[in-house]
């Protein structure tokens, strides 16, 4: 009786120990499980972070090449009179010198000079000295005037502005003077030779076509163009140099984003000398 007694307690305890360290295995399990769960949702919290950062930076990448993209010109102009010689020198943001011009109509740089109430007018080439600047003999007597630096940058963005210069010393009086006088007959005579203007409607936003008449003349094509064209608006800060389409005819086209008076030089050739003829207009 008594080994059956002492069997039994013996069967009991080996029950309850197993139980026990079964309880304690599978608690242990569901412990790691659980941290296991958690580091799962820890990494993906933490990849779900580091995604959205990521899209953060190339948002801001994105945001700093769009701004970059349409900001102003990438290339800083100076224009000086020195010497009876105008210089001009080009340089990026940083400073250093601008080399990878392109040709455009046969030259690198064309330089428009006028006077600050339009009655001069020059079309100029300086030629490259040294990396990023160029020079050409100076025509011009004292004055304020505003240069137009027009290049082709292989990599920079460019838009010709006006960058308004000094020869001597000239009065520091702003000069009241009256508004440019709109041309009544759109006909000019120079050198002997005739040019007449027609254009189509001059309305803003519009394209516009301005055929010159040179009355029999014999035109020569001049920097790779049979002509040229400059315009610019009253305040001479709006700038435009058109080219006709067609080699053999003297016909431009162009438009025209402000109402305004406009003033316009169409450039020909003939006998090898170089005419400017100018024309006022208004566009409505």
């Amino acid at each position: 009786m008594k080994k059956w007694i002492i069997s039994a307690l013996a069967y009991l305890t080996i029950v309850v120990l197993a139980y026990i360290a079964y309880d304690s295995f599978a608690n242990l399990e569901g412990k790691q499980a659980h941290s296991e769960e958690h580091k799962a949702a820890d990494s993906k919290t933490e990849d779900h972070d580091t995604h959205g950062e990521l899209k953060s930076e190339k948002s801001n990448e994105l945001h700093k090449h769009e701004s970059e993209v349409s900001s102003d010109n990438e290339i800083n102009v100076d224009v000086q009179e020195s010497n009876k010689d105008i210089i001009i020198t080009l340089e990026d943001l940083a400073g250093h010198s601008v080399d990878d011009l392109e040709i455009n109509h046969e030259k690198l740089l064309h330089l428009i000079v006028v006077d600050e109430h339009l009655d001069q007018y020059y079309h100029l080439h300086p030629e490259e000295i040294t990396s990023g600047q160029f020079t050409v003999k100076s025509p011009l007597k004292e004055g304020n005037y505003k240069a137009f630096v027009d290049i082709n940058s292989k990599s920079l963005s460019y838009e010709v502005k006006p960058v308004p210069f000094k020869v001597g010393k000239p009065s520091t009086n702003e000069h009241n003077h009256a508004s440019l006088e709109i041309d009544k007959k759109l006909e000019k005579i120079i050198n002997e030779n005739k040019v007449t203007l027609t254009t189509t409607d001059l309305v803003v936003g519009e394209p516009v076509t301005l055929t010159f008449d040179v009355h029999g003349a014999e035109l020569e094509p001049y920097l790779g163009a049979m002509g040229h064209v400059v315009i610019l608006d009253e305040k001479a800060e709006e700038y435009l140099h058109v080219h006709p389409p067609n080699v053999n005819e003297p016909v431009f086209q162009t438009e025209f984003s402000h109402a305004g008076i406009y003033k316009l030089w169409a450039e020909f050739q003939v006998n090898g000398r170089v005419t400017a003829y100018p024309f006022v207009v208004e566009v409505k």
